[in-house]
């Protein structure tokens, strides 16, 4: 469909500047001008919800992790040598299943 101008618009404005939201309205088409950013996705004042409402638990004594070549050794070890080929998506490294 061509476009309608008016006198209050000259032709070479018709796609920028102000004349654009409201040629647009016009036309009954967007009406919000287009700079306008996005939403975010719900209310900051939520933010940490589930952190504080979860119990403290005791920390659990653990394994010492190795240290220096030892450590590089664990890893090669599972990075290469354990390594399971299946079938399907590779496993991530911080799979649990």
């Amino acid at each position: 469909r061509p476009v309608q101008t008016s006198s209050a618009c000259p032709p070479w404005a018709l796609d920028r500047g102000p004349y654009r939201d409201r040629q647009r309205s016009e036309r009954g088409r967007r009406t919000r001008p287009s700079h306008v950013m996005g939403k975010v996705h719900g209310s900051l004042a939520r933010a940490g919800k589930g952190r504080g409402q979860t119990p403290k638990g005791d920390k659990q004594d653990k394994k010492k992790q190795p240290k220096g070549r030892a450590k590089k050794r664990m890893q090669y070890n599972r990075r290469f040598v354990n390594v399971v080929v299946g079938f399907g998506k590779k496993r991530s490294p911080n799979a649990n299943s």
